[in-house]
């Protein structure tokens, strides 16, 4: 069984419903209970105006990395996203594996880790709040590391609940 870790984030269609569904979602292919960290607000990087809501869930699971991709980019259509879009702009949800384990993986559809969760305090910051002593396994960085480094952005935690 691995240990997951997925980023969430929405600014479209009523983002809290979105990242909502995305943990009922996301709660079902998990074999337990899955952690989730607070939902943040984010301002966004790129192009798009509107704030982002993200939050970060760890999930354990028995499917292979490429086959949980394709769930993943199944239940973004499924709640409204177009399977081609302009990078970094709005959506109704987005569903990033961040991390699979300790695997490092590159291929022509999948890089894990992600290949830019580095550089996005909006995945750093609420992963920092579930797994504090989380590392990268390609290069062994701690969170506070990588958030040294990342980008500076506005963010701040919600008091919107799961």
């Amino acid at each position: 069984m691995a240990e997951v870790i997925i980023g969430l984030g929405s600014n479209l269609d009523d983002p809290h419903n979105q990242l909502q569904q995305a943990r009922q979602f996301l709660s079902a292919l998990s074999e337990s209970e899955p952690l989730c960290s607070s939902i943040y607000q984010s301002e966004p990087v790129g192009p798009s105006e509107q704030d982002f809501l993200n939050a970060v869930m760890v999930i354990n699971t028995e499917l292979s990395p490429e086959e949980l991709f394709k769930k993943l980019k199944n239940q973004e259509k499924k709640q409204g996203r177009p399977s081609r879009y302009p990078k970094w702009t709005s959506r109704t949800i987005d569903l990033d594996i961040i991390a699979y384990d300790d695997l490092v993986l590159e291929t022509d559809t999948l890089i894990i880790p992600h290949a830019e969760y580095k550089k996005r305090l909006f995945v750093l910051e609420p992963l920092k709040e579930v797994f504090p002593d989380w590392h990268d396994p390609k290069d062994a960085q701690t969170i506070g590391e990588m958030m040294d480094h990342a980008p500076t952005i506005r963010i701040e935690k919600t008091q919107l609940s799961w």
